[in-house]
């Protein structure tokens, strides 16, 4: 994963280090305390723990993208679907990676269309001579654009093989700014 850190990341470090600093110099100072450096050492893991809970907010604050003109195509030839749009940075910063994530679901429980092995897996003598597992849903991520500046779009086409079982999917798509 690539990350940009922008002069929110820095505060919010800075701001963190200092408090760390504060409450470490606090308990060194105590002279009747027998625990000093398990009491630093517990504010220095807290202090790890909420500066990355705080770069994951400061990124999902700052860095945002949409997705326009999504369009998916089928080649029946090669199995594949081919899935192309634009990407588009709408926030303030720069972003390091954007990644679309593209899930197909298959909607072959209609009436009238359900299937054996759909539901029940068989298992034991029949199982031997079956051809396999059929998921009924797939996932994909795929990087889009890299190092997008603000305000810029970014053209992208990507392919994602389709299994010639499903019948009547449904998808999705969402993106994940770094």
């Amino acid at each position: 994963m690539i990350t940009l850190f922008n002069y929110w990341h820095y505060l919010v470090l800075s701001v963190l280090l200092l408090i760390f600093i504060g409450f470490a110099v606090l308990v060194v100072k105590q002279e009747d305390s027998k625990q000093k450096y398990q009491i630093v050492l517990l504010f220095f893991v807290l202090y790890i723990i909420i500066a990355g809970i705080g770069m994951v907010v400061v990124d999902k604050y700052t860095k945002t993208a949409k997705l326009y003109r999504l369009e998916n195509k089928r080649n029946l030839s090669t199995e594949k679907i081919m899935y192309s749009g634009v990407v588009r940075n709408e926030g303030d910063y720069e972003i390091g990676e954007v990644v679309l994530e593209i899930k197909l679901v298959n909607g072959g429980s209609d009436t009238g269309s359900v299937k054996s092995g759909m539901f029940f897996k068989p298992s034991g003598f029949t199982g031997l001579f079956s051809s396999g597992v059929k998921p009924q849903q797939i996932t994909e991520e795929f990087v889009v654009a890299k190092n997008l500046k603000p305000k810029q779009s970014q053209d992208f086409i990507v392919y994602l093989d389709y299994p010639p079982y499903f019948r009547s999917v449904s998808h999705f798509s969402k993106l994940y700014v770094h």
